[in-house]
């Protein structure tokens, strides 16, 4: 393994870290993760990872995490869900997933879906939606609304000249507001963890 390779083993065992403890380990800390003997390996590492981008300093001084320390492996092949295909090398690229999703960090939230009224569109409850804040949406966006004064997440569509919200399930009614219809956000993303 030469030391590129070594390098980005030190690097996961500290993304492992930082996904728990959501800071990077003390020198001290690093020592002992990473079997290193002296607090000068860990500063070597550390300057070496901050020169391929994985690290930067703070104003104060601090070793902080980059973009590039989030970004994970995208495999260039993509895997079929349909029928299987012969198995070959696959290739992969360096992928950001805020990078992906979010366009406008200020103006995104995230929101977890509760029910079942849009899981014919593939939104299920406990999933999270990605939705950017705008009060201007288009016919076919899923939207978060209001709607007397409850927010729901539906499909925008229109009848007979007016907004309505249509659920993705027909279990449940199409929402025809009597009064305000207000937009808060429209869904840019979902995200849905299995386990």
């Amino acid at each position: 393994m030469n030391e590129f390779e070594r390098d980005l083993d030190y690097l996961g065992r500290m993304q492992d870290y930082y996904a728990d403890e959501r800071c990077l380990p003390s020198y001290a800390r690093l020592m002992s993760l990473l079997g290193f003997a002296s607090k000068s390996a860990v500063s070597k590492l550390l300057s070496r990872l901050q020169l391929q981008g994985f690290l930067s300093r703070s104003s104060d001084g601090d070793w902080v995490p980059t973009d590039r320390f989030f970004e994970r492996t995208l495999s260039t092949q993509p895997v079929p869900a349909g029928m299987p295909v012969a198995a070959r090398d696959v290739g992969a690229d360096a992928f950001v997933l805020d990078q992906y999703l979010i366009n406008r960090p200020s103006h995104t939230q995230l929101i977890p879906v509760k029910g079942d009224s849009m899981i014919d569109a593939g939104i299920h409850s406990g999933d999270l939606a990605v939705i950017e804040r705008r009060n201007v949406a288009n016919v076919g966006d899923i939207v978060v609304a209001i709607v007397d004064n409850e927010f729901t997440l539906k499909t925008l569509a229109k009848e007979a000249g007016k907004y309505i919200l249509q659920p993705a399930n027909p279990a449940y009614p199409t929402i025809r507001p009597q009064g305000n219809l207000e937009i808060f956000g429209v869904m840019v993303g979902l995200v849905r963890k299995y386990r």
